[in-house]
C-alpha cells in the first residue's frame, strides 16, 4: 500500500478518537441541571462545552477532507473501467491500516466472488482470519467477525461498491453499485476499451527466433504466437514495445554454407543462385562437412574470412540471409506478426568489446583453453562459456552481449525472453551472470522468461510428420487452410459468403484456430496440437467465439438506424440496461476486463484472456436467451427494439474485440 495514504488513513483513525473523546466531555459539559443559571461554574462549563464544540466541528470537516483525499487517490475516473481487484486492494488494505496501525505487512485478499448466488456478493475481502492469527500470535485475541465488522467500519466510500457485508466467519462480501457498472459501460461506447491506466516502459520483446538456412517448423509456432500476443498486449497498455528476432545468422555453420555455394554455383557474387529449398541446401552442406576433411577445412577458412569482412563471403553470406528471410516473412505475413530483425551478427562487435571488458574487470576465469564466467554465486549453478577453446563466441557470449545491448544502448526497462522452457537454465545463468556484472539492476529491470511446454500429437508424442520430421510450419498452415474451408463448406457458408468473403473467412478460422489452441493452454505446459479439436463449433475454440462475435455484431445491424450507424448518438436518450438478472450478470463480467489484463501483466500467461472471453461468451449467451434486444412479429417484421439490451451487446463486442485483437484473431462481421 502506498505510504501517505497509509499515514493519511492512521490520521484518519486519530482524529476519530479524538472526535470520540470530544464528545464525551461535551456530554459532561451539558449535564448543568444542577447548578443555578447564575451560578460562575455554569458559566464556566458553558465556555467550555462552546469550545469544546467548535472544536469538534473543526475535526469534522478535517476527517471529511481527508477521507476525501484519500478516497480521490484510490479511483482517478469512476467512468473508466478500472481493476476491481486492485481497487478494492487499495481501499480495504487503507482500512486494515486505518483498524490496526500497530501491525506491519498484513496481506490484504481480495477474491472475485466464485458463488453462483448473488447474495455472497461480487467479491470478498478474506483477511480477516489472518488478522486474528497475528493478533493472537501478540496475545490481542479478537474474533474474525469482529476484526472484519471493524475493517468495514473504516472503509473508505467508494463509486464501486453498493454495500458490504460481514459473513460466515468473517468473510466480508462486496456488492457492486450498478451505477457504476452503467458508467463503464457508457464509457466504452462512448469512447472504446481504454486500457488501464499504466506506468509506460520501453520492453523489447524476444521471440520466434528461427535460424538461417532452415525452414521455420513447428518449433517456432508457440514462441512466435506467444511473443507477439504478449507484444500486442503491451502495446495496447500503451507501452514502448520493440519486437526483436533473435536469429541465427553468425557463426561455424555459414563457412560450410558459403563453400557449399561457390562450388554450386561459383559465379554467386554477380548472378543471383536460384536456392528456394534452403532446407536441401543446408542437409547437402552439412553432410560434405561430415565427411569431407578438405571441404570442412575450407568452411572453417570461410568462416575466419566472413568474420574478417571478405567482400565474396560476405555477399554469399546476405545472399543466404535474403532467401531464409525471404521465407520467413511469408510465414509472418499469414500470422500477421509483425518483428524486427537482429540477428546474432548484429552483436559480433559487442561480442569483442565485452569479453575485453569482462577480462579487465575479473569476471572470467581459465577453464581447459575456454574462458568462462560465474553468476552472482560463484560455483553455483553451470558457469557461461564466453569464449571457446579455439577462440570463437558461444551462445553465452552471444545473449550476454545481447542483454546489455537492450538495457544499454535500448534503454529498456522490461526485458522478455519467448523460449521453450528447455532453456529455462541457460536464461538463469545469463541473468545471473549480467547481474553479477552490474547490466541488470533488479530495482530498475524487469528480466522475464517467458518459457513454454513441447507440442505434441494426438499420439501423445512430440510432434511429427508420419516419416519422422520435424513437421514444417508452412505447411501445417496449409493443412490449416485446407481444413478451415471444408468446415465452412460443411457449414454451407459457401451458398451465403461471396468468394472473397469465404477466402477472408477460411484464413481468419484457419490461423485463428492455430493461435487460439496455443494460447488458450497454459503456456508452461504441454498440449496436444489437434485439427479436429481446434475446428469443434462449440466449446472453448476459436471457431466458436468467432461466430459468437459475428452473431453479437449483427443485433446492433440488425435494429438499423442510429443502433447500426452512430451508436454514439443513442446513448443521449437510452442507457445501459442492468435491471435484469442476466443483464447484471453480463455487465459484471465485462467488468473484470482490467482485472484479467493486470492479471496477465504478472505471470505473461495469455490462457487467462483465453478463459475470460470464453466467460464472456457463455455469460452473453445466457443473457441472450432471455433478454430480448429485437422483437419481431410473424412475419419478420421488427415491433420493439430493447436499446438498453442492444448498447449491451454492443459492449460486448467491443471488449471481445479488442481482446482478439490482443490474441491475434482476425473476426468478422460476417461469417
Amino acid at each position: 500500500m502506498n505510504f501517505n495514504k497509509e499515514q493519511e488513513l492512521k490520521r484518519i483513525v486519530q482524529l476519530e478518537d479524538e472526535i470520540s473523546r470530544l464528545r464525551g466531555e461535551i456530554e459532561k459539559t451539558s449535564r448543568s441541571e444542577d447548578l443555578e443559571s447564575d451560578d460562575p461554574e455554569l458559566a464556566k462549563l458553558m465556555l467550555e462545552n462552546s469550545k469544546l464544540k467548535h472544536r469538534l466541528s473543526i475535526l469534522n470537516k478535517a476527517i471529511s477532507a481527508e477521507r476525501s483525499s484519500v478516497s480521490s487517490t484510490c479511483i482517478s475516473n469512476v467512468d473508466d473501467m478500472i481493476s476491481i481487484i486492485d481497487h478494492l486492494t487499495e481501499i480495504f488494505g487503507a482500512a486494515i491500516a486505518a483498524s490496526f496501525p500497530t501491525l506491519n505487512d498484513v496481506p490484504t485478499i481480495i477474491s472475485a466472488g466464485t458463488s453462483p448466488n448473488p447474495k455472497f456478493g461480487d467479491y470478498q475481502c478474506n483477511s480477516a482470519m489472518n488478522i486474528s492469527k497475528v493478533l493472537s500470535a501478540q496475545g490481542n485475541k479478537m474474533s474474525p467477525r469482529d476484526i472484519a465488522a471493524k475493517i468495514t467500519q473504516n472503509l473508505l466510500p467508494s463509486p464501486l461498491i453498493e454495500r458490504c457485508e460481514v459473513a460466515g466467519a468473517g468473510f466480508i462480501n462486496v456488492f457492486l453499485d450498478k451505477n457504476y457498472g452503467i458508467n463503464a459501460i457508457t464509457s466504452i461506447l462512448r469512447n472504446g476499451v481504454r486500457p488501464v491506466s499504466v506506468q509506460k516502459q520501453r520492453i523489447v520483446v524476444d521471440f520466434s527466433s528461427p535460424n538461417i538456412a532452415k525452414e521455420m517448423h513447428v518449433g517456432h509456432l508457440r514462441s512466435t504466437i506467444i511473443g507477439d500476443s504478449i507484444a500486442r498486449l503491451l502495446e495496447y497498455l500503451g507501452h514502448d514495445v520493440l519486437r526483436i528476432n533473435h536469429i541465427g545468422d553468425w557463426g561455424t555453420q555459414f563457412g560450410m554454407l558459403i563453400a557449399h555455394l561457390e562450388d554450386r554455383f561459383p559465379d554467386y557474387a554477380t548472378v543471383s543462385p536460384p536456392i528456394s529449398d534452403l532446407q536441401t541446401f543446408y542437409k547437402e552442406s552439412k553432410t560434405r562437412f561430415d565427411s569431407d576433411e578438405d571441404f570442412k577445412k575450407r568452411a572453417y577458412a570461410k568462416v575466419v574470412l566472413l568474420q574478417g569482412g571478405d567482400k565474396d563471403s560476405v555477399k554469399g553470406w546476405q545472399l543466404i540471409c535474403d532467401v531464409s528471410r525471404n521465407e520467413f516473412q511469408k510465414i509472418y505475413d499469414r500470422l500477421g506478426v509483425e518483428i524486427v530483425e537482429r540477428g546474432e551478427s548484429f552483436y559480433q562487435s559487442r561480442m569483442e568489446a565485452l569479453v575485453s571488458e569482462f577480462e579487465k574487470k575479473g569476471y572470467l576465469e581459465d577453464d581447459n583453453g575456454r574462458k568462462i564466467m560465474w553468476g552472482v554465486v560463484p560455483g553455483e549453478g553451470i558457469p557461461l562459456t564466453i569464449v571457446k577453446s579455439d577462440g570463437g563466441f558461444t551462445y553465452d557470449s552471444s545473449d550476454m552481449a545481447t542483454i546489455k545491448q537492450r538495457l544499454e544502448e535500448e534503454k529498456a526497462d522490461w526485458l522478455i525472453y519467448v523460449t521453450d522452457s528447455g532453456q529455462a537454465t541457460h536464461f538463469k545463468s545469463i541473468f545471473s551472470c549480467a547481474e553479477r556484472a552490474k547490466i541488470i539492476d533488479y530495482s530498475r529491470h524487469r528480466i522475464d522468461h517467458v518459457g513454454f511446454g513441447v507440442v505434441l500429437g494426438e499420439d501423445g508424442k512430440k510432434f511429427k510428420t508420419r516419416s519422422g520430421d520435424t513437421v514444417k510450419l508452412i505447411e501445417l498452415l496449409d493443412e490449416g487452410l485446407s481444413r478451415s474451408m471444408a468446415k465452412l463448406k460443411e457449414k454451407k457458408r459457401d451458398d451465403v459468403l461471396l468468394p472473397a468473403e469465404l477466402k477472408t473467412a477460411q484464413e481468419s478460422v484457419a490461423y485463428g484456430c492455430i493461435k487460439y489452441a496455443d494460447l488458450s493452454h497454459n503456456r508452461q505446459n504441454e498440449y496436444v496440437f489437434s485439427f479436429d479439436r481446434m475446428l469443434e463449433d462449440k466449446g472453448n475454440t476459436a471457431i466458436y467465439l468467432l461466430y459468437a462475435y459475428t452473431r453479437i455484431k449483427s443485433i446492433a445491424r440488425n435494429c438499423g438506424g442510429d443502433f447500426a450507424n452512430n451508436i454514439k448518438k443513442v446513448l443521449e436518450t437510452t442507457t445501459v440496461s442492468v435491471t435484469h438478472e442476466k443483464e447484471w450478470k453480463l455487465t459484471k463480467v465485462l467488468l473484470k476486463f482490467p482485472d484479467v489484463i493486470t492479471k496477465i501483466t504478472k505471470d505473461l500467461c495469455l490462457h487467462h484472456l483465453c478463459e475470460f472471453v470464453y466467460e464472456v461468451s457463455t455469460t452473453f449467451t445466457e443473457f441472450y436467451d432471455v433478454c430480448y434486444c429485437i422483437v419481431k412479429n410473424r412475419q419478420g417484421e421488427i415491433t420493439s427494439i430493447n436499446g438498453g439490451r442492444v448498447l449491451l451487446a454492443e459492449a460486448t463486442a467491443q471488449i471481445l474485440g479488442v481482446c482478439f485483437h490482443i490474441l491475434g484473431l482476425n473476426p468478422l462481421d460476417k461469417i
